[in-house]
């Protein structure tokens, strides 16, 4: 796949199928995107395109912070693991903020990417102001060479699947829902750190990853999960906070791998969060917090044996 970002130099080899949208999550409702991408694509012999902004456009329009469901590293795997020819992040610059929706279509649609086939969702906007939408791509889409095609939202339980009910769900733990609305676990993809081997010195040897500050965090505590890293999977239990036993000054995820007594230091880790089991809290010592991580393994592989038959 080719994976452009932070340039507007870029153009496609020949014709192309575009979807275009922030793809928070890449989840259910923005798969039935790229599924119809992919699906055009073949049948046509045409490029398939992702196009998307390498920061969120809320960044810069309301200086809202940028609170992903996916980093960019994350999304861009995945849609790579999907097939998709081409991935573009572009640079949400003054002059791109600025753009008119028809010069959107003419510079970018038509002149760098080639369009024949938009695919998009009902919903959809852009250009400067998002004065753009829809309709406007149907209007002017066949004197620019392109046909338009809308997709109706996806929904669950009678309510359309959206970055922002995942991320309402997520900030309560509900990771079993967040998963269903996702289309797979919500996980946390970083190289595996050094810590400071606490965890090995009280009998539960752990791998600790310090995710990015735009990644989204489910609430702090203790999870079930399932974890890839160098080929290999793990099922085990991961906190996610900063660890107030120990007073830890930054925010972690720290997994123990049931079954593993490997090095793997310097590896990236992918870390499925399954099912939340408790809060994140202080205890009195160490030796408190070393008995209470017994009671979770304890409860962690009962989930595990129930759902996953592990």
């Amino acid at each position: 796949m080719k994976y452009i970002k932070n340039t507007l130099s870029f153009e496609t080899q020949r014709g192309s199928v575009v979807t275009l949208g922030k793809f928070d999550g890449l989840h259910r409702g923005h798969m039935l995107l790229v599924n119809r991408v992919l699906e055009v694509g073949r049948q046509k012999g045409l490029e398939t395109v992702i196009f998307t902004f390498a920061v969120p456009p809320s960044m810069r329009v309301a200086h809202e912070p940028a609170h992903q469901l996916l980093t960019n590293d994350e999304r861009h795997l995945r849609l790579e693991g999907y097939g998709v020819d081409m991935l573009i992040e572009c640079p949400f610059s003054d002059a791109v903020m600025h753009m008119e929706p028809e010069a959107f279509i003419r510079e970018i649609l038509v002149e760098k990417l080639h369009a024949a086939c938009v695919v998009v969702g009902t919903d959809f906007r852009f250009g400067y102001q998002r004065r753009g939408d829809v309709r406007m791509l149907e209007t002017l889409g066949p004197s620019c060479g392109f046909r338009t095609e809308i997709i109706q939202k996806a929904r669950e339980d009678g309510r359309e699947i959206s970055s922002t009910w995942i991320k309402e769900e997520l900030r309560k733990g509900r990771m079993e829902t967040v998963e269903r609305l996702l289309g797979y676990p919500y996980t946390v993809r970083e190289e595996i750190v050094h810590g400071r081997a606490l965890g090995r010195t009280i009998g539960v040897p752990t791998i600790n990853q310090v995710p990015v500050k735009e990644k989204l965090l489910p609430p702090y505590g203790v999870y079930v999960s399932r974890v890839k890293v160098g080929g290999q999977e793990f099922y085990g239990m991961t906190n996610i906070g900063v660890k107030p036993t120990v007073k830890e000054n930054f925010t972690g995820v720290e997994t123990y791998l049931f079954d593993c007594g490997q090095d793997l230091y310097g590896q990236m880790a992918e870390v499925a969060l399954l099912h939340f089991q408790r809060r994140e809290q202080k205890f009195p010592s160490v030796e408190a917090l070393q008995e209470h991580l017994k009671k979770d393994e304890k409860q962690a592989r009962q989930f595990l044996r129930e759902n996953y038959r592990v």
